[in-house]
């Protein structure tokens, strides 16, 4: 964002907060362009994404401000970083890699991939023809404590924002997970909370659906139950094979996971919970 000022706020609801909030971006000169907020209101909770015109010089001056016009404990964040350095971890599968790979390429998104790690040789050869640093850590002949204890040194060789599980068919530990808290993003081949875990189109097609869908979501200790951050679906009929349903999702999972990655890499995206607020 030139010459804007982004600023991400979360808090208890209070009356005034809004006031409170426009007067003192004012004392700073900021102009609200957008401001985009929401109460959950069973929790009694605030979240805000404003758009102001004009740079901060002094963030941590308007940081200290909004936190004295702002109920305790409140989250501020003034401008995070808009370019989002993302690592990437994949098995075999190639279609989300590739969506990724050909949207840096050409620069239509706010994400810089740092890396792409697999468990398998698969992608190497294609990763590298974008100039991607790959890495291949096998699970082979390990134990899942070894396995996950290297590819979490591999991982912090980069410095990243997010770690995407673009296809990374591995069932991550709790204590991966908690290494990598609020990290992780992982992309459904199903619209969750139907058909868990896996072969999920072969569970679609047995139960005859309608309908089949994607799911990029927060990874967390339970499997495939993390706040979501996208879905989207597809109709069907009676006439998909299994084969049919996989092709289809395929497509809407790219599409999901793209789309996931661009609300994170502008900021619209803030953890409520076991749910998400999501300013499209």
């Amino acid at each position: 964002m030139h010459n804007q000022t982004l600023i991400l706020i979360q808090c208890q609801d209070a009356v005034g907060l809004v006031a409170n909030i426009s007067n003192t971006l004012a004392k700073f000169q900021l102009n609200i362009v957008t401001m985009r907020e929401y109460v959950d209101e069973e929790a009694n909770k605030f979240f805000v994404r404003i758009v102001c015109n004009g740079l901060v010089t002094e963030p941590k001056q308007l940081s200290d401000s909004l936190a004295e016009a702002l109920p305790l404990s409140a989250q501020i964040q003034i401008n995070p970083n808009n370019r989002k350095k993302i690592v990437v971890l994949v098995t075999k599968e190639h279609h989300c890699l590739a969506d990724i790979l050909v949207r840096q390429h050409f620069e239509t998104w706010g994400a810089e991939v740092q890396a792409v790690i697999g468990n398998y040789e698969s992608l190497r050869l294609f990763t590298e023809k974008f100039d991607i640093p790959f890495h291949c850590i096998s699970h082979e002949n390990l134990t899942k404590e070894t396995f996950e204890s290297q590819l979490i040194a591999q991982i912090k060789h980069y410095n990243f924002d997010y770690i995407i599980l673009a296809k990374f068919m591995r069932i991550l530990s709790p204590e991966f997970v908690s290494t990598f808290e609020n990290k992780l993003v992982n992309i459904h081949h199903s619209f969750l909370p139907a058909f868990i875990g896996a072969n999920p189109y072969k569970q679609a097609h047995a139960r005859g659906v309608k309908i089949i869908g994607a799911t990029a979501h927060f990874v967390t200790d339970e499997l495939d139950e993390g706040p979501i951050i996208v879905q989207d679906i597809r109709h069907v009929n009676h006439t998909y094979t299994v084969k049919d349903m996989v092709t289809a999702g395929k497509e809407i999972e790219k599409a999901v996971l793209s789309r996931a990655i661009r609300l994170l890499s502008e900021d619209r995206v803030m953890r409520n919970d076991y749910k998400t607020i999501v300013f499209e």
